[in-house]
């Protein structure tokens, strides 16, 4: 029997998102009609939608759930989606996260379901699976996606990489026209932080390149730090809190963009905008910027990069 109708579920983080795109790009090309539909956290819906390769999404919100799950409107909403995962029979359902809440989002669904074997997975979920596949810790994030769903699919994994995206520059009244690049200079984690007088000396140096420095924030506490460094620059903008589609079409006009080991940051490089990704505690050769022409990585842990190191990166990447 042909394959044609797949589920994928991966559900969260950003990045991690971002990772799988290359495989969605991977198996429009390799199985003929395919119809794909993805189930991810509500908050990254825009995200598989930005991909043509995405046929329908599935919301699930489980961070959202799992904190309330007691209260009558949040049982019919969980009820929904499970009646949403049962509307169809799937050929294959693909576990690409690995996890037991994406395991049980692929249990709930109707089909064949592969995914990790105990080897390959954080948690032993082989028995959640019809087939299971091994695939090693050793290769990037990005190429673990791509490797399962190929030998999940039959198909051998294409030599290039796709991140399918294609979104338009999108302009803001509270950006003046001209050059401008993005520092996505916070995360969730702490650790992850680049010492805010490395961002001053940056963006010093992009402004006397000509370029207006553009600090988003996602919460008050980045929105301060966004205010601090900008207050300390020549050409600054702190932009008003912006959806994750302008996010996107933000710097998709951007001249570079560069950022801690952050899901924004993965997202810019796949865009295919020169990106400059910053890492003081986690190791880029796992879950860093890849297949990206025009981005690079810095860093690594333990190890941050000096601000003339990525300085003379966008320089680099962005004359």
């Amino acid at each position: 029997m042909a394959i044609k109708k797949i589920l994928l579920v991966k559900t969260s983080s950003l990045g991690d998102v971002i990772h799988a795109l290359p495989a969605i790009t991977d198996l429009k090309a390799s199985v003929a009609d395919a119809q794909i539909d993805w189930v991810l956290e509500e908050s990254l819906l825009p995200i598989a939608r930005l991909h043509d390769g995405v046929d329908e999404t599935i919301s699930v919100a489980m961070r959202r759930w799992r904190r309330v799950w007691w209260r009558g409107e949040i049982r019919d909403e969980i009820s929904a989606c499970r009646r949403r995962l049962r509307a169809k029979t799937y050929d294959a359902i693909i576990d690409a996260q690995g996890l037991i809440k994406s395991a049980l989002i692929t249990r709930a669904a109707r089909g064949v379901r592969h995914g990790l074997d105990f080897h390959s997975a954080r948690e032993p979920l082989a028995p959640f699976y019809h087939h299971t596949y091994r695939i090693s810790w050793d290769l990037h994030a990005v190429e673990r996606t791509r490797l399962l769903i190929a030998r999940a699919l039959g198909y051998a994994v294409p030599p290039r990489i796709n991140y399918g995206l294609n979104v338009a520059p999108r302009t803001f009244p509270w950006l003046a026209t001209g050059a401008y690049a993005v520092l996505l200079h916070a995360s969730s984690g702490e650790y992850k932080l680049w010492d805010e007088q490395h961002w001053r000396s940056l963006g010093d140096a992009l402004n006397n390149a000509g370029m207006t420095c553009v600090l988003p924030f996602g919460s008050e506490r980045e929105r301060e730090r966004s205010g601090r460094i900008a207050g300390k620059l020549r050409e600054a903008v702190v932009p008003p809190a912006l959806s994750l589609e302008e996010l996107a079409g933000m710097m998709a006009g951007a001249q570079a963009v560069i950022g801690v080991d952050t899901g924004l940051t993965h997202l810019a490089a796949a865009l295919g905008v020169p990106t400059v990704g910053i890492y003081v505690a986690t190791d880029p050769a796992a879950t860093g910027i890849y297949g990206c022409a025009r981005a690079v990585n810095l860093g690594g842990i333990g190890h941050p990069p000096t601000a003339q190191q990525v300085i003379a990166a966008v320089h680099e990447l962005a004359p």
